[in-house]
């Protein structure tokens, strides 16, 4: 009767459980696709958000061995701090030693001229002050000498005059035939000579003049300033060589210049090639060390990368719907920061980027889906950190590059899928702690029971007696199934009891009342049962 009653109600109860497992399995899907398309619509929060920063990849600007690498990843730094030494003994002079052969050379050639041209000028001026002397003397000369025939002049003129007025007084008188003619005759010789005497003398005195008027302007012509003009000569050809010298020295000076400035900066060329520091442009943190105390390196090797955390800002991504509703200026809210909330502006909207532009920077851009761009966010500025027991500030991370946050919008109120369920989790979360702690604030008194039964001793019956009163508790226990031989019974061992475990019986403990037997015979299931258990007796 029990099994025929029992059958119609299984395929009933199978049905049920089918549609009652359909029925939740749509509502999960339901929820999943609800969950994970409607928020990043319209949600104004975006949990794919990073904290980055800038990177200043320093390289090293000659070739050599590192000398020394004074800082680690992890340091922070200040702007000059040292950061890598370079030393290279092995650079290549030939040029710094032929620049300085020609700078010798030059020099040698440029004192040599300095000193012929200053033995021109000593010559020179030698030379002039014979010139002055001699000029005077002449010029002395030529005054006397005019004196003189001024003088002369003079005397011939008067010596004329008189020579005419006694031939007029002889031609009178032979005009009135009171002497000879003869007479006349030689006076008028007299009176032609002393005109001859007197012209020339008056054209020895203009050529003296002229001789004295060139001598002061030094214009030299004559016998008398012949030896004077040779000097002239002579000193308008030192002259000209000093004035050559002078070119010349000028030139090797310009020269000797140049090469002294070529070879200036080419030592300070051998000085940067042999050894040199690099020093951080700003302060930041050390990202990576790319080299070893040792190791040669050449010019553009990657020696470490500065991360300026002065400029850090945060990368979210929004989809573009939400993009319309953000624009550069927007104030947003950033989660997740160690000190919490912290507003920001929002300085730039990029529809992509590039493997090229994430090398500048400490962390690579998440990766966007289609229609979602990228939204740079600028936190403000942080309040100052609290100070420890000891008075310091609590030193500061590496600005939290890498650390994923999430953006709010300002007056946003729609939080994105995995704010959602992460809410979830953490109300899931805080009514399995405050079930726990009611069952444990249940359990208090049943476990302070249990301690005091368990260090109460426990009756020991007589040794006849004991016996008859464990039978009817294996028989309570056992429960007849099917009739399996004694010899195919496994032995079980009985599980260990402390006192501490396993409570003693007490002695006004009721027995457990004996199981009634089974109703139907064997390789029968009882309808009773569940089919996992009937699966597993099978």
């Amino acid at each position: 009767m029990t099994q025929s009653s029992s059958s119609p109600q299984a395929p009933h109860r199978h049905r049920g459980l089918v549609r009652l497992s359909s029925v939740g399995l749509a509502s999960v899907l339901a929820l999943l696709i609800g969950t994970s398309v409607l928020p990043p619509l319209v949600a104004d929060q975006s949990d794919r958000a990073v904290v980055n920063a800038p990177v200043a990849l320093l390289t090293a600007p000659i070739s050599g061995d590192v000398a020394a690498i004074p800082v680690k990843p992890g340091d922070s730094v200040e702007p000059g701090a040292l950061l890598a030494r370079i030393a290279n003994p092995r650079v290549d002079r030939t040029t710094a030693i032929q620049l300085d052969s020609k700078v010798t050379d030059l020099r040698e050639r440029s004192l040599s001229a300095e000193r012929k041209r200053l033995s021109n000028l000593a010559y020179l001026e030698s030379l002039d002050t014979a010139i002055k002397l001699q000029s005077d003397g002449i010029a002395q000369m030529f005054r006397s000498e005019i004196e003189a025939l001024r003088a002369k002049i003079a005397s011939a003129q008067a010596s004329a005059e008189e020579k005419k007025v006694l031939m007029d007084r002889q031609v009178s008188m032979v005009s009135r035939n009171v002497a000879s003619p003869d007479m006349v005759k030689s006076t008028s010789q007299a009176y032609t000579a002393a005109q001859q005497e007197q012209k020339a003398a008056e054209a020895r005195l203009v050529q003296k003049t002229g001789q004295l008027d060139g001598l002061l302007r030094k214009v030299y012509a004559g016998d008398d300033l012949s030896g004077l003009a040779e000097i002239t000569q002579k000193r308008m050809a030192i002259f000209y060589d000093a004035q050559r010298l002078q070119i010349e020295e000028t030139e090797l000076k310009a020269a000797l210049a140049e090469q002294q400035r070529l070879l200036a900066r080419e030592n300070t060329r051998i000085d940067s090639l042999s050894g040199t520091e690099i020093r951080a442009p700003g302060g930041g943190f050390v990202l990576n060390v790319g080299a070893s105390v040792g190791r040669h390196v050449t010019a553009g090797d990657s020696l470490a990368a500065l991360v300026d955390c002065g400029q850090s800002f945060v990368v979210a991504i929004f989809s573009y719907r939400q993009g319309q509703n953000l624009q550069v200026g927007s104030r947003v809210t950033i989660d997740g920061e160690p000190s919490g909330p912290r507003p920001g502006t929002v300085t730039e909207i990029l529809p992509k980027t590039s493997d090229k532009a994430d090398a500048g920077y400490a962390v690579p851009f998440p990766q966007t889906e289609r229609r979602e761009l990228y939204v740079l966010v600028k936190p403000d500025p942080a309040p100052a950190a609290p100070a420890t027991e000891a008075g310091s500030a609590i030193p500061a991370n590496s600005c939290g590059f890498g650390r994923w946050v999430s953006v709010t919008r300002e007056a946003g109120w729609v939080p994105s899928t995995s704010m959602l369920w992460r809410s979830a989790g953490d109300h899931a979360a805080s009514l399995a702690t405050r079930a726990g702690t009611l069952v444990t604030a249940a359990l208090k008194p049943l476990t302070a029971e249990t301690a005091v039964a368990a260090t109460e001793p426990a009756p020991v019956a007589p040794a006849d007696t004991q016996a008859p009163q464990q039978a009817p508790a294996m028989a309570a226990t056992q429960v007849p199934a099917t009739q399996v031989p004694a010899t195919q019974v496994p032995a079980i061992p009985a599980p260990e009891t402390t006192a501490s475990t396993r409570p003693a019986p007490r002695a006004d403990a009721m027995p457990l009342p004996p199981q009634r037997p089974q109703e139907f015979g064997p390789g029968q299931a009882d309808p009773k049962r569940g089919r996992r258990e009937q699966r597993a007796e099978r």
